[in-house]
């Protein structure tokens, strides 16, 4: 992992929404000046320990965000997504949270889903939940849509649970199964690659629905590109757990 300096380490008290569910939000950002402040505002209006992963940008994404009132862990320079959540996660981690709920900077994840992750996390069933959007997915790109069914159906496989949308980014975990999680993967892969490393831990994996959201940001996933890197992910995760 990169080192990073954190700022505004102090630990807040939970009073909104449920005093009993422990847990902060952790945002990887790269380059979201434009979105980060009003993503971090409404998160804050249910959960009020917000984390956000500067992850090397060259913006003001740091700034904004602290601005609205984040935990900023900067990152020296771009080192991926799977750096970027790592940090999050040792955050939460050391500084005793019992939750964590994961949401990407650009705006694409609705606060108003909050609630469903803490409510559907209550009973201790699960390890992990991760945000639905096949549910409804019409609202989704297509070329996005069959390509996350296919890489779902795929892990689902693997993993021995079904999980609808493996590569949603929404995402609840218990700090005590990902703290010692350590991924491979930089880029986007890293999610799935991190669904594959809890489910040989026999971590429990749910699902919840959550809305579609799709406005004039540019995706910073390439279909080809990263399809090609999930089965090269697949390949080498498979070869080095039979080693």
């Amino acid at each position: 992992m990169r080192k990073f300096d954190v700022g505004c380490l102090k630990r807040k008290k939970m009073t909104i929404i449920n005093k009993k569910a422990d847990c902060c939000v952790v945002i990887p950002a790269y380059c979201e000046e434009r979105r980060i402040a009003k993503v971090v505002q409404s998160v804050k209006a249910y959960i009020d320990c917000v984390v956000v992963v500067d992850d090397g940008s060259n913006d003001n994404t740091a700034e904004e965000a602290t601005s609205a009132g984040a935990v900023v862990v900067k990152l020296d320079y771009n080192s991926g997504k799977g750096v970027a959540l790592e940090s999050g996660f040792k955050w939460a981690h050391d500084n005793g949270y019992e939750f964590l709920i994961t949401m990407d900077g650009d705006g694409q994840h609705a606060a108003e889903d909050l609630p469903s992750f803490l409510s559907a996390c209550k009973d201790g069933k699960y390890d992990v939940l991760i945000g639905n959007r096949m549910w409804n997915s019409k609202e989704m790109p297509f070329v996005r849509r069959i390509t996350n069914k296919v890489m779902s159906w795929l892990l689902s496989r693997k993993m021995k649970q079904k999980v609808p949308d493996t590569q949603s980014g929404y995402r609840l975990y218990k700090c005590s199964v990902i703290k010692d999680v350590k991924c491979r993967s930089l880029r986007f892969n890293a999610e799935s690659e991190i669904l594959m490393i809890l489910a040989m831990k026999s971590a429990v994996i749910g699902s919840v629905p959550i809305k579609v959201i799709y406005g004039d940001e540019k995706s910073k996933i390439n279909p080809v590109k990263d399809t090609v890197r999930f089965f090269r992910m697949l390949r080498k995760f498979r070869k080095e757990n039979r080693k």
